[in-house]
């Protein structure tokens, strides 16, 4: 399935979540499981009686430190439909939890992945600066992630879980969310990376990939 790229404008947080959430609202059907919930904006999409969201903020129902084990604590199935945002990434154990992902989910998974590239191109061009994210902090962070890649590499991560054996899925929609910019710079862009992979690498924010269990 090809990745298809839609522009979109997030300026705060929570954004990210809120266009995903609604964006693919008829996927979040029955009960929804929020793995690495944050501020927990699912919540306010698919209301509280049919949301738990799991993670250590002030906001999660469930509280879990998701690097502390392989396997959430729940039956095979259990949920109708689990959503992880941006969360993969902060957890050594990226592989072996999102495989976990396919166990408890009944019908939909929906799962998203930074494009760490794009948030670290300007500060590597420039040759000064921090990157979002990484970088060498005086002090522990309490947020950071654990693995650098691109929107090919998310793309290409994604597309591979469906080869869960035990766990079978497939993919219904696979997308590229990119910042919305002004159409000539956009157009500039183009100009200057005309390969498309290189285009993406760059400049998409996210990959959000929509599965459906088989």
């Amino acid at each position: 399935m090809q990745l298809r790229r839609e522009l979109v404008k997030l300026k705060v947080r929570e954004d990210r979540p809120n266009y995903i959430g609604r964006r693919f609202g008829r996927y979040l059907t029955g009960k929804v499981l929020d793995v690495g919930c944050d501020q927990a904006v699912i919540r306010n999409i698919v209301g509280r009686e049919n949301y738990a969201g799991v993670g250590m903020t002030e906001e999660a129902d469930i509280k879990l430190n998701l690097e502390a084990s392989d396997k959430l604590p729940f039956e095979n199935g259990e949920w109708d439909t689990v959503i992880c945002l941006d969360t993969l990434e902060h957890l050594n154990n990226l592989h072996a939890f999102s495989r976990d992902l396919f166990r408890v989910a009944k019908k939909n998974l929906i799962i998203s992945l930074p494009n760490c590239w794009c948030h670290a191109r300007r500060a590597i061009a420039r040759g000064t600066g921090s990157v979002w994210h990484y970088g060498l902090p005086l002090s522990t962070p309490p947020d950071r992630h654990k693995w650098f890649f691109n929107t090919e590499e998310a793309y290409t991560f994604l597309r591979a879980q469906e080869e869960n054996r035990d766990f079978p899925a497939r993919i219904v929609e696979i997308v590229a969310l990119e910042h919305r910019r002004p159409l000539t710079n956009r157009l500039w862009r183009h100009i200057k990376h005309p390969a498309q992979t290189h285009y993406l690498n760059l400049y998409v924010n996210t990959v959000v990939a929509v599965y459906e269990r088989l």
